[in-house]
């Protein structure tokens, strides 16, 4: 499946004009057959997403143009691009599921691999976007037709990068969504920046942020939910599925899937016998591993979860450089893009 990188440049209303121009196309009969939009279809014109919006835009005014400007690219009317956007506020367990692995290199390198699950339909279907906004530092990430950019997989030109779990949580709460707090996060220049980001804002719903930097030698994971923002440095590596594991997390009401459980126990199982020398090829066939009834990589047109796997991506940061290899349920990639 190939990979085009698509180029914007411009002041936010204009990139996302352009970034719903992209997806316009699609968009009609991916709404069509989506079972997500059919559940979020009775909840136009409730006061609850007018509360949300507020929140953004007194919170992320640049974001909020941007979203705007995504509306207008669309064709679609700016409250029902609002709905979509919602989605994880409003429904419990919308089908976007994940796998994120990070792991420090014996020689300082650090990688961050992710698997982006989700839609099946959305196979061969979604964009990747290489935005250059006139007032940050710009991003490359994998987008979802009709969404902004941040909730999957990417990275900016100061070099920060984050991969994203959707977290199923029982609350609802007022605060800024958390497809709009993850695109806020591309525009910060240093991890601390994106951890204010998080931890200055009260969030409406729940996601996991894995953030590396080209530049500095942390890794963080960081379980955002509502009351919930729980921040753990990656000392040697982690995985993380789909539900709150943090110490502390389990005041937060969730779903755990069986598949996100499976996923899990699986992914730390092979990271406990990898070696010193383990690599970025080895993080790579751990997100392609497909043992068990529910197995990391994700393709069953039976999953319980209505979710497969739309792309594999390695970032990888050595000496101050940031790379991405983008994998097509394969171990050789179908793309490999210096970003910094």
């Amino acid at each position: 499946m190939p990979f085009k990188l698509q180029t914007i440049c411009g002041p936010r209303r204009r990139i996302g004009q352009e970034i719903g121009k992209l997806a316009r196309p699609r968009m009609a009969a991916y709404l069509a057959q989506s079972p997500v939009w059919a559940a979020l279809r009775p909840w136009r014109g409730h006061a609850y997403l007018d509360e949300l919006a507020g929140c953004v835009q007194r919170a992320l005014p640049s974001v909020w143009e941007e979203f705007e400007g995504l509306a207008e690219g669309l064709r679609m009317p700016l409250p029902d691009v609002l709905l979509w956007h919602c989605r994880g506020e409003l429904l419990h367990s919308a089908p976007e599921g994940c796998t994120s692995i990070a792991w420090h290199g014996a020689d300082g390198t650090r990688w961050i691999g992710h698997n982006e699950d989700g839609d099946p339909y959305l196979y061969g279907r979604c964009l990747l976007l290489d935005v250059r906004p006139d007032d940050a530092p710009g991003y490359v990430a994998f987008a979802y037709p009709g969404s902004l950019p941040g909730h999957t997989f990417g990275a900016n030109r100061a070099g920060l990068v984050q991969v994203i779990n959707n977290l199923r949580t029982r609350r609802r709460h007022a605060g800024v969504p958390r497809m709009f707090l993850a695109r806020a996060v591309l525009d910060c220049a240093t991890l601390d920046q994106a951890l204010a980001v998080l931890q200055s804002h009260p969030r409406a719903g729940g996601f996991h942020h894995l953030l590396g930097a080209a530049r500095e030698p942390r890794i963080v994971g960081v379980e955002a939910a509502p009351g919930l923002c729980s921040v753990q440095e990656v000392t040697r590596g982690t995985a993380h599925a789909n539900h709150l594991t943090h110490p502390g997390a389990e005041r937060v009401p969730q779903i755990v899937t069986d598949s996100s459980r499976a996923r899990q126990s699986r992914a730390e199982n092979l990271m406990d016998t990898w070696p010193p020398q383990a690599d970025g090829d080895t993080v790579v066939a751990a997100l392609l591993d497909e043992q068990g009834p529910l197995p990391i990589l994700r393709r069953a047109p039976d999953d319980p979860d209505q979710e497969n796997t739309l792309a594999t991506a390695l970032f990888e940061m050595r000496d101050g450089g940031l790379a991405l290899r983008i994998h097509d349920r394969s171990p050789e990639p179908v793309l490999t893009l210096p970003i910094l």
